[in-house]
């Protein structure tokens, strides 16, 4: 686990690195950059003052209740006990988070796969082109910190853990609701098992499948409940945003329009990460992978492909289904004993992408993450 630290920490400090040059050639802050972009506002707000009474929902008006509470709650825990305010205390939040995320990532692979395989999968995840996100002032590191280890209680029999790690995970994002999904997919099945060879159900996996959506629910009740609409409050927050469940039909509309008419990098580059996306989860698929991984990974791929808004962002929502680079990982190390030189080739030029897009979406691409 420590050399798996040990390289996401040099890869994501690498590119910090190569962001701080882009930012300093266009006389800005890298840390300003990274701790008071886009969402990072909302969220800063809300920490600081707690969300804005929002009386009457109307198109135009963006309200903060499309944002989950946990990283608020975190970074304000921060401003209580150190001297740290603003952007700084929301990058130290998401630092911790993504390098507890990177051990849980690790925890998982080698359970499966052995340390080899798990150092690799943490070194993609830490690689990945819209990977910067880890580096900043974001929900997602905390979400794929939840998410690994709740995924890894579930591979280890640890129901409790898995229902309250998923919990909080339903508090971090709306996406949050797939590592719910996961647990109570297993724990069904698992439920189903006991049935069959008649054996008792512990109360450990009954009350960790209970728990496992507690968190998501409880917030889009509470926001319901603040709006006046229970059950479509929050959902109607959601489509004020421009976002909601389609089916596909706001992303086919938008991948249309870049196929014809062409736009920036950042959306032709987030259609193929998302395609790429889906390349890897047919092969999860194909290796077998444990029911939890193909959940969790399934669910958040549903969401990105059956939402619309946003289409730009579609790539960070797809960082905590890190089970989706599995495949690539096992590839990776078998490609590392065979031929090295060329595992390191593609190690470099993983780093070099992650870097370079990396630096190009914070610095330069002046749009929403």
């Amino acid at each position: 686990m420590a050399a798996a630290l040990g390289l996401f920490l040099a890869a994501r400090l690498l590119g910090f690195a190569a962001l701080a040059a882009a930012a300093r050639a266009t006389g800005r802050g890298p840390l300003g950059l990274l701790g008071l972009s886009w969402d990072s506002l909302w969220y800063l707000g809300i920490a600081a003052h707690g969300y804005v009474p929002t009386p009457h929902l109307r198109p135009g008006v963006y309200s903060d209740l499309a944002f989950f509470p946990l990283y608020p709650a975190l970074v304000r825990a921060v401003y209580a006990v150190t001297p740290l305010g603003g952007g700084a205390a929301g990058l130290l939040v998401s630092w911790t988070a993504a390098a507890v995320a990177a051990c849980g990532i690790y925890a998982v692979g080698a359970r499966l796969h052995g340390r080899a395989v798990a150092v690799a999968l943490v070194l993609l995840w830490g690689l990945l082109p819209h990977s910067v996100v880890l580096s900043m002032a974001y929900t997602e590191p905390v979400l794929t910190a939840f998410a690994a280890w709740s995924l890894y209680a579930v591979l280890t029999g640890r129901w409790l853990w898995a229902g309250a790690l998923a919990a909080l995970a339903g508090l971090s994002r709306p996406n949050g609701l797939a590592v719910a999904a996961a647990v109570l997919a297993t724990a069904a099945y698992e439920m189903w098992r006991c049935l069959r060879e008649r054996r008792r159900v512990s109360h450990r996996l009954w009350t960790g499948a209970l728990l496992a959506p507690a968190g998501w629910a409880a917030y889009v009740l509470w926001v319901g409940q603040r709006t006046g609409d229970l059950l479509g409050g929050y959902f109607q927050v959601q489509r004020l945003w421009g976002s909601r469940f389609d089916l596909g039909a706001g992303a086919l509309t938008f991948v249309r329009h870049l196929l014809l008419q062409g736009d920036r990098l950042v959306f032709p580059m987030a259609m193929v990460i998302v395609a790429a996306a889906v390349v890897l989860f047919a092969l999860l698929i194909a290796d077998r992978a444990p029911l939890p991984l193909l959940v969790h990974s399934g669910v958040l791929m549903l969401i990105v492909l059956g939402g619309s808004g946003y289409f730009e962002s579609k790539p960070r929502f797809l960082l905590p289904a890190f089970p989706l680079l599995l495949p690539l990982a096992r590839a990776l190390v078998r490609t590392a004993r065979a031929r090295p030189r060329h595992a390191t080739v593609v190690v470099g030029a993983l780093a070099g992408l992650s870097f370079g897009y990396g630096a190009y979406l914070v610095v330069l691409a002046h749009m929403p993450l």
